[in-house]
């Protein structure tokens, strides 16, 4: 999957996973259960039931995407506002090179001191970026997962959302959502992208900073020499040759030995002709400035060809899950597993079809037997037999969880289930009869809860199953899932797929 590819797969993932699901002709919809079902049955038919996933969900992103531009011109505008245009790049190296040509390096009084070299900044400037860079990648080396998009890549987001006008209407693109979830996803190659510009701005600008120099001293005369306060001939002898020192091994322009730096004084004399020093500068810049920042770009190049032509979007979440098991005619085998509750109809009823509308309609749902409180060493791996894909613990917020009881029945659910645990379902609907007005208490009785999972791989979903909001429980059971699966969800031993 390309980068094109991919960004047309975010863009219908967040149109399917943020617009609610309506049939077709309904008022303000541009996109239906139908349309989806047609953009999957058309992908299967062309790219074949045995298609690898990534193929698949490519070809299916773009025939949904040729279907839903057509009925809503936002579409392309929220595409084209995050594609990336290589003119920018050309444009800010020129304006770069201006920058650099403009900047008076070499002052109006003929005189360079050679302690406060005209290319005194360029350099510290560049020094500066490199041991951020390093510190950067150093901090790399310690984290194990990257959880957000890096500066450069929220700033791009932040400006790409500002600069867009999304349409406000009912069933409109989730323009927000978008923009978050492209960010998210490509925030590698944004940086890589960004830090290539980055760097051949800077080289245009030592270039024209180098070019100006060079321009002036063929019209104007300059004289090299130095003073200081508190330095003598020794210390800048030392301090100029280790600054100019590989530069004049390189061109063979000899540096002076003490005596001459003492006639080099402004004190002692007007100072010499400053050609050789302007070159031996200007060969420094480029050791230290044009060489690291050329190779830097270059390998942002790398990464950035790379990304482009093989995009790395992660496939293992929910939404990409159910897609490929509608093309392998594998529905996902749900069973949940309630833990000291007891299930009314109606919450049967409303749990159902809130695993169907995540998982698919061709879901199955099974609910286990009530694990009693106390009993958690009850459980037993033939409960899980018969393919189960996903297993949902399923508590009652009315519940104090407690690590010796709830927190002991999740370890040995991960232990005994071949699936993955990766979202815990609470049950809100009892505690919200019994304190019906009281949101400052169901909120810290939801932090107990969110304590209770701290350091296990799955994520929690409130959910009132006697009044579901169906729409906002599927989205929050989806990201739920989505930020779980990163790690291949608790108790799984799998590897995260990737296109």
């Amino acid at each position: 999957m390309n980068e094109a590819a991919a960004r047309e797969t975010v863009l219908i993932r967040a149109v399917e996973r943020e617009v609610p699901a309506v049939a077709a002709g309904s008022a303000g919809a541009a996109w239906s259960e139908e349309d989806r079902a047609w953009a999957t049955r058309a992908a299967a038919e062309v790219e074949g039931e045995q298609a690898a996933a990534d193929i698949f969900i490519a070809r299916r992103s773009a025939l949904a995407i040729e279907r839903l531009g057509g009925r809503d011109r936002q579409v392309q505008r929220l595409l084209r506002a995050v594609t990336w245009r290589p003119q920018v790049a050309w444009a800010l190296a020129l304006l770069a090179f201006v920058a650099g040509f403009a900047a008076d390096g070499l002052g109006s009084d003929k005189r360079i001191q050679l302690l406060a070299p005209p290319l005194l900044g360029l350099l510290a400037w560049n020094l500066v970026v490199y041991l951020v860079l390093l510190a950067r990648g150093a901090g790399s080396l310690f984290a194990r997962h990257r959880i957000s998009p890096g500066p450069l890549a929220r700033a791009v987001a932040l400006l790409t959302r500002a600069t867009s006008r999304p349409a406000k209407r009912q069933g409109a693109v989730p323009a927000a959502a978008f923009f978050e979830d492209w960010a998210r996803a490509s925030s590698t190659l944004t940086t890589a992208r960004l830090g290539r510009v980055l760097h051949v701005g800077a080289i245009a600008f030592a270039l024209g900073a180098l070019a100006s120099i060079y321009l002036r001293g063929l019209a104007f005369e300059y004289c090299a020499g130095w003073e200081s306060t508190f330095l003598g001939a020794d210390a800048v002898r030392a301090v100029l040759g280790a600054v100019l020192g590989p530069a004049s091994a390189l061109t063979g322009i000899a540096l002076p030995d003490t005596a001459g730096y003492a006639a080099l004084r402004f004190s002692a004399g007007p100072g010499v002709p400053a050609a050789p020093w302007l070159h031996l500068f200007a060969v420094t810049v480029a050791l230290a400035a044009l060489v690291p920042r050329l190779l830097l770009a270059l390998g942002d190049r790398w990464i950035e060809a790379r990304q482009v032509a093989h995009f790395p979007l992660r496939l293992d979440d929910a939404y990409f899950e159910r897609l490929t098991r509608v093309l392998r005619g594998t529905p996902a085998n749900v069973r949940v597993v309630p833990y000291s509750y007891h299930l009314s109809p109606q919450m049967t009823l409303g749990l159902r079809e809130l695993l169907t509308q995540t998982f698919g309609r061709r879901a199955t749902v099974s609910v286990a037997p009530t694990v009693a409180f106390g009993d958690e060493d009850s459980l037993d791996a033939a409960d899980f037999d018969g393919g189960v894909t996903e297993i949902a613990p399923l508590f009652a917020l009315t519940a104090t969880p407690e690590p010796e009881n709830h927190g002991l029945f999740l370890d040995r659910l991960a232990a005994a289930g071949g699936a993955a645990v990766r979202a815990v379902i609470v049950d809100e609907s009892g505690f919200r009869r019994r304190f019906p007005a009281d949101e400052d208490r169901i909120v810290e009785r939801r932090g107990l809860w969110q304590r209770l999972l701290q350091g296990r791989r799955c994520a929690l979903v409130f959910v009132d199953l006697e009044q579901p909001d169906l729409p906002a429980a599927e989205r929050a059971l989806q990201t739920a899932l989505d930020s779980a699966g990163a790690g291949g969800g608790w108790g799984a031993a799998t590897d995260s797929p990737r296109s």
